[in-house]
């Protein structure tokens, strides 16, 4: 199971070395690591989706909080969190092909950040699933290239599982 983990740590040289090696000296692979200054001054979150099982993750959360710098870890994946990410796109596009890329960049509320002659840049938010989606949907016009910032994810204060409600809604409409 994938987990994302949000880490507050200080501001200190070194930090981020000591948690990658944590996951590198016990064969865990981060798949994605955001980081960025946090609400406080002197901290930073590092959001992180790590591979494991959920009791291998807990232990790997109580060596984390063991660490230097680190002030607190919240796996997000077993609480109602909003997750996001930004990629940019980088789609072939001739004349004839624009307005049909351009049809499918309004569905998706994506934004065009570059226009030449033989390609367009396009800008992409939101929660992975959507970025999948339309990847797969520009692959046939030609990517050229991807960048991805991984997933950055905070705590829902609302406290509503938008995940549950969209499985519960599924399950409405399902014939009887």
């Amino acid at each position: 199971m994938k987990h994302t983990l949000s880490v507050l740590v200080e501001d200190q040289s070194g930090a981020l070395s000591r948690i990658s090696g944590l996951f590198a000296r016990r064969g865990f692979n981060i798949e994605s690591l955001a980081v960025g200054p946090a609400e406080v001054p002197g901290t930073s979150r590092l959001t992180m989706v790590v591979e494991g099982d959920n009791q291998t993750l807990q232990q790997m959360s109580k060596q984390l909080n063991k660490l230097i710098n680190v002030l607190n870890v919240i796996d997000l994946s077993v609480i109602p969190a909003v997750e996001r990410e930004l990629m940019l796109l980088k789609v072939s596009a001739t004349e004839t092909q624009r307005s049909l890329i351009l049809d499918l960049v309004q569905v998706f509320r994506a934004k065009v950040v570059d226009v030449s002659e033989q390609a367009l840049t396009l800008e992409v938010v939101g929660d992975p699933g959507k970025l999948v989606a339309i990847e797969k949907l520009l692959k046939p016009y030609g990517i050229l290239e991807i960048a991805r910032t991984g997933k950055v994810a905070l705590e829902r204060a609302s406290g509503v599982n938008t995940e549950m409600l969209k499985a519960t809604s599924l399950l409405k409409n399902l014939p009887a």
